[in-house]
């Protein structure tokens, strides 16, 4: 039993991570401290004032532990380590999880290769990056080696060709083949020193030499090469279109940050800047920070984002101070083995550019806020109105059926599942039925209905089975069709004593949904609603969910051929047999001689297959 008095008079003076559970074990907040006896007793003193979420998440806590570290800075890494596994509900959480691409100059070869690196390396390669488009990472990687004739072949392919004669690149001129010698080293390396001078951004030389060659291409009539040259041009002005000199001239590596906040929402923008080069830009979403100020959001922000990051450039210029700048300068420090800086400039160039970082963000919420907007309209505002439509007082978690089959033939059922108006694929179950023979959809439905319940209750009354696949019970059951279809589901909710509203979803003669069918009227759809939308999306996916299963099964039947029962007959023996026959009726009626002249049948597999089919 936890005692919150006495397990807070224990916390030691010493620094560290806490933990917060609510009565279910689940992690709801983690937090670091320089003194954990001081911080943790601080969410439970009634005079402190603090936020409505810190409130909320004060009046969940059932119990909480610590882990005491040696130092501060320390507490800072296992912090950040705990959000990332736990992912706790009031935390300030980042919720984008991006892997930004290298270009990577293996240097520690003889004949170094320009490669796609998802991670740096302590290694003797050489690092271009990050850059926030592979697309573009591959296409300049790409563009290199035909500028430069550079190998592509990874070091075994390179020393086993040494032996052999040049590969497909040499033929078609992108490698100059220095696994044979064609190139020598000095001359490789020199192409190596002028693709790593491209990736600086000095891309002047490349283009006037390739200038030259299109004109000179064109002058002698060559108009092919001409265009190859031509298209370099265009890819190289296509690659580099998008970086930007920054006005200040200076040539440090830096990241620039700033946020945008509204509601539980907020935005932080980051321009990276490289070589004193604005490489590109990217926009992270953050929940869980109404009511907290814009430093704490960049705080927390600033520690996950840099935990998972490959790279850390020399220089933080953010729009807000951060709290624990000092030690997150030495945690960033660490982490690069080189000095890094956070400044919060006010004025020059450097604000100019924090302002550009916060229009963006601003600009990206408020696309975002729409896009929500507009998406709780088709989804919660659509469920919030089919509860008025039929009277209900919840239709949060809606489950609908559908029956599919072909003459009763292999007839399967699908249980499609909506939370909020949105569809919620990991709930979805298929059903095969086991009782009922031919097209009787009634009783198929009765059947599905009758172990989708009885199955959620067996669930409901195992203790261990509070995470299973049926504990959880629909609000509204959406059945695919009229009042024939509700009979049948009322009768086997009474006959398990469960009481759940369920309408029918009715179409019209052009297959359209027109209206739900609940307590023997039909209801229709308010005009210039969203929940016709909504039902029909339902209907639609019920639908296709069980047509995909229904041909699954008959696409397994087909495969699974009666000729595989026969002893001696295999796939390749089935496929021959097929060929030659055509039809499994003229199989069943030919004889030992016939089947003989079939590829592969021996006199015995003959024998099997007559003696099968009499």
């Amino acid at each position: 039993m936890f005692h919150l008095e006495e397990e807070l008079k224990k916390l030691p003076k010493q620094p560290g991570v806490y933990l917060m559970h609510s009565s279910n074990d689940e992690v709801i907040y983690v937090g670091k401290a320089i003194n954990l006896k001081n911080r943790v007793r601080q969410y439970f003193q009634t005079s402190r004032t603090r936020s409505a979420k810190i409130e909320k998440m004060v009046s969940l806590i059932s119990y909480f532990e610590y882990i005491i570290t040696d130092s501060e800075l320390e507490a800072l890494v296992l912090e950040s380590n705990l959000i990332k596994e736990y992912k706790p509900k009031y935390n300030t959480m980042l919720t984008d999880d991006k892997n930004y691409p290298f270009i990577k100059v293996t240097l520690g070869e003889a004949y170094p290769r320009v490669v796609l690196a998802r991670q740096m390396k302590r290694d003797k390669s050489k690092y271009f990056g990050p850059f926030t488009s592979g697309k573009a990472v591959k296409d300049t990687i790409e563009l290199l080696r035909k500028l430069y004739c550079l190998r592509t072949c990874d070091q075994g392919t390179f020393h086993a060709a040494a032996k052999d004669r040049p590969c497909l690149y040499y033929q078609i001129k992108q490698c100059h083949a220095p696994c044979q010698g064609y190139i020598s080293k000095e001359e490789y390396d020199e192409q190596i020193r002028k693709a790593m001078e491209f990736l600086n951004g000095n891309t002047k030389e490349i283009r006037d030499e390739l200038t030259k060659k299109m004109q000179r291409a064109a002058e002698e009539f060559e108009f092919e090469q001409a265009a190859v040259y031509r298209d370099l041009l265009a890819s190289i002005q296509h690659i580099t279109q998008d970086r930007q000199r920054i006005t200040d001239g200076d040539q440090k590596e830096r990241d620039i940050i700033a946020v945008s906040t509204e509601l539980d929402e907020a935005v932080v923008s980051i321009f990276f800047v490289r070589e004193g080069k604005i490489l590109g830009r990217e926009h992270f979403h953050m929940t869980g920070v109404q009511g907290e100020a814009y430093s704490t959001v960049l705080t927390e922000f600033v520690k996950q984002y840099y935990a998972g990051t490959p790279y850390i450039p020399k220089e933080l210029l953010l729009e807000y101070p951060i709290d624990d700048m000092e030690l997150i300068e030495e945690w960033l420090s660490t982490k690069r083995d080189k000095k890094v800086h956070i400044h919060v400039p006010q004025k020059g160039e450097k604000h100019k550019l924090i302002a550009l970082a916060k229009e963006n963000a601003s600009m990206v919420l408020r696309q975002d806020l729409e896009k929500l907007k507009r998406e709780e309209a088709r989804t919660i505002g659509a469920v919030n109105e089919i509860t008025q439509m039929l009277g209900i007082p919840s239709a949060g978690r809606i489950e609908a059926f559908d029956i599919s089959n072909i003459s009763g033939y292999d007839a399967v059922a699908s249980m499609v599942v909506f939370e909020q108006g949105k569809a919620k694929r990991s709930d979805y179950r298929k059903f095969r039925l086991r009782t009922v023979q031919g097209p009787d959809d009634y009783k198929s439905m009765e059947e599905v209905l009758t172990r989708r319940f009885t199955h959620g209750l067996k669930e409901q009354e195992d203790a261990e089975s509070e995470f299973g696949s049926f504990n959880r019970f629909p609000d509204l059951i959406m059945m695919d069709g009229g009042r024939g279809q509700i009979n049948v589901a009322l009768r086997v909710l009474e006959s398990l004593q469960l009481s759940i509203p369920v309408c029918g979803m009715v179409k019209d003669d052009k297959h359209r949904t027109r209206g739900l069918y609940y307590q023997n009227q039909m209801v229709e759809f308010p005009k210039n609603g969203t929940s016709f939308d909504l039902v029909t999306r339902i209907q639609d996916e019920a639908h296709r969910f069980a047509i995909t299963y229904h041909k699954n099964l008959r696409g397994k039947t087909q495969v699974k051929s009666v000729l595989d029962d026969i002893k001696g007959v295999g796939p390749a023996r089935r496929k021959n047999l097929m060929k030659h026959f055509k039809e499994l009726s003229k199989i069943k009626e030919a004889s030992i001689e016939e089947l003989m002249k079939v590829e592969g049948i021996t006199k015995e597999v003959a024998h099997e297959i007559y003696n099968h089919f009499r």
